[in-house]
């Protein structure tokens, strides 16, 4: 049996939305297999973070699983079954003629479980009272189908893969493993038509990021620096989406200084080979200790600063 959803994010059953992503959230940060490479046991229960809060973070979804466990892709039948089996009761015995409608569940029997045997078979039950079944033609179940999938901005950026449950004609179940394209944002619709003529549309969500901030196909971070070089320029090490790369800081970078990074934003969805950029801010950072040395050269740079009118 499946661990329990709310047990894998740690949520109780009363949980709201909010609280729901924010515990995946959490978690998708600490278990992503990018930040724990190598390590079997934080992919998989990567995979299962992400799909207990593709279940519980969509309310239609959320609501069969509270009501079935793990049976809840099979909870349209089940329902179903449930309304045959109360109708059912009320004709045995009764006397009256009754018709039912069994829609996906095929023959009459089919819905009887094994009870024909019971009963004498679905000619005669109660006592001589006789019920008959006509079975109706059956009303072609709902071929399209909404899965709500979360990936990470790295998933975004390169494209991924998901294991999916994907509900069948027959009103059962397949797991299916779907591609993702790399550009995909919060929003975003992938069509996947399978052999079955079942539609199955995955509804993206992509989880915030603790360094990056997508407008677009734009990103956005910070950056700190020593304030010796964002005074003087320099060059600092930065990793972007797309790796790791020297960055020239310009003299006289104070705070709130943007830099642009042509082509290291998110792949753009009409062209996927070309990219939008990151715009880096940076945020001077001041030493917690000075040497003798150092001091006394800033004594000398604020003495200069002072002789030439240039206090700011």
């Amino acid at each position: 049996m499946a661990r329990d959803y709310y047990e894998v994010l740690g949520v109780p059953r009363s949980a709201d939305e909010k609280e729901i992503r924010s515990a995946f959230r959490k978690l998708a940060r600490q278990y992503h297999p990018d930040l724990n490479p190598g390590d079997e046991t934080a992919e998989r229960k990567f995979k299962e973070i992400n799909e207990a809060n593709e279940v519980l973070s969509d309310a239609d979804s959320r609501a069969k699983y509270d009501r079935y466990g793990d049976n809840w892709m099979h909870a349209d039948r089940l329902d179903e079954q449930a309304r045959a089996g109360a109708t059912f009761g009320g004709g045995f015995g009764s006397g009256r003629h009754v018709e039912y409608g069994f829609g996906d569940f095929g023959d009459f029997d089919d819905v009887l479980g094994g009870f024909g045997d019971i009963f004498g078979g679905a000619s005669g039950y109660g006592g001589g009272t006789r019920t008959h079944a006509r079975r109706r033609s059956r009303p072609g179940r709902p071929n399209h189908h909404d899965i709500p999938v979360t990936i990470t901005l790295e998933e975004a950026f390169r494209g991924t893969k998901r294991m999916i449950n994907v509900p069948t004609k027959d009103g059962g179940t397949r797991r299916i493993e779907v591609s993702i394209p790399a550009a995909v944002d919060d929003g975003s619709r992938v069509h996947i038509s399978l052999d079955d003529g079942i539609q199955v549309f995955l509804v993206v969500s992509v989880a915030p990021h603790t360094r990056f901030r997508r407008e677009g196909d734009n990103l956005y971070a910070d950056i700190s620096v020593p304030f010796e070089d964002a005074l003087l320029g320099g060059e600092v090490e930065f990793t972007s989406l797309k790796g790791r790369l020297a960055l020239k800081v310009p003299s006289g970078s104070g705070t709130g200084r943007r830099i642009r990074i042509q082509g290291h934003g998110m792949p753009r969805r009409e062209s996927p080979s070309s990219a939008g950029d990151l715009y880096v801010t940076v945020k001077p950072q001041m030493p917690s200790s000075l040497s003798e040395d150092e001091r006394a050269a800033l004594e000398e740079f604020r003495r200069l600063r002072v002789a030439n009118g240039k206090r700011d």
